[in-house]
């Protein structure tokens, strides 16, 4: 199964998340707020996907051997660079998900829940212990106990394909537009936010896509099966993203 016949398979679900009627709905700061809040768990654990295929596709101990093949190592290591120590818009080092955490501060929505997460695990908390002691909508704890089940049994080439189909490029232009237009009129509370997905688009919609392109094509190559078993995937990601998005969109209308 090339790639575009993956495309293709995925083309129904990804097509309902892109033209979520989620977007058209969010309207006041409010509504920004309640948006990030759930999506920044998204964001989190996007990283800790991103953090397994680096784990799997290169040498992370010691004493070192070359991994796989240096083609993935590239791609992979190029990725997780500028996902874990891009700028902000001072030109200091910052991941991207700290970046979105700046961007959540500065519009006043809500980081208990998040920081909260971060500390259990700090603690050693279990991923699926920390989820639910913190009492998350279920569709967040959905989303993210998919992605750790992922992360703890699926196969590397499966992984890759979640993590470059059913991630962070379904964000349409619609919802750029619409902060832009929000960020004109809460200037102080939006900058950041902003910020966050014109270097979004910039970085992760061009180049690292184009890289994780790259790596799932090199990790399925010409074997059917993993084709198969990596568009499975990535169509229960997707139907989870969508229920996320749906759960975002039944707090805005019912507050």
């Amino acid at each position: 199964m090339p790639l575009t016949v993956l495309q293709q398979r995925i083309s129904g679900v990804r097509n309902a998340i892109i033209q979520h009627p989620l977007y058209p709905g969010l309207q006041e700061l409010q509504h920004l707020q309640q948006f990030s809040q759930y999506h920044v768990f998204a964001v989190w654990d996007f990283m800790s996907l991103l953090k397994s295929l680096q784990n799997k596709l290169t040498c992370v101990h010691t004493p070192w051997v070359p991994v796989g093949s240096a083609n993935t190592r590239y791609l992979i290591n190029e990725i997780v660079t500028g996902e874990e120590s891009d700028v902000d818009a001072a030109g200091n080092r910052t991941s991207h998900f700290e970046l979105y955490l700046q961007a959540m501060q500065q519009m006043g929505a809500d980081t208990t829940a998040i920081e909260q997460l971060l500390v259990y695990l700090q603690q050693g908390v279990p991923v699926q212990q920390a989820l639910q002691q913190l009492q998350l909508p279920k569709a967040v704890v959905d989303f993210c106990s998919f992605t750790f089940s992922l992360i703890s049994v699926a196969p590397v080439h499966v992984q890759a394909a979640v993590f470059t189909f059913g991630r962070e490029d379904l964000i349409p232009d619609m919802f750029h537009e619409l902060v832009i237009r929000l960020s004109q009129q809460y200037p102080q509370q939006l900058a950041i936010f902003k910020y966050y997905l014109e270097r979004h688009i910039e970085v992760d919609g061009d180049h690292h896509s184009q890289l994780a392109l790259q790596m799932v094509e090199e990790l399925c190559g010409n074997d059917e099966a993993k084709w198969n078993e990596a568009a499975a995937a990535c169509v229960e990601a997707l139907q989870l993203r969508k229920a996320l998005w749906d759960a975002v969109l039944q707090e805005i209308t019912v507050a």
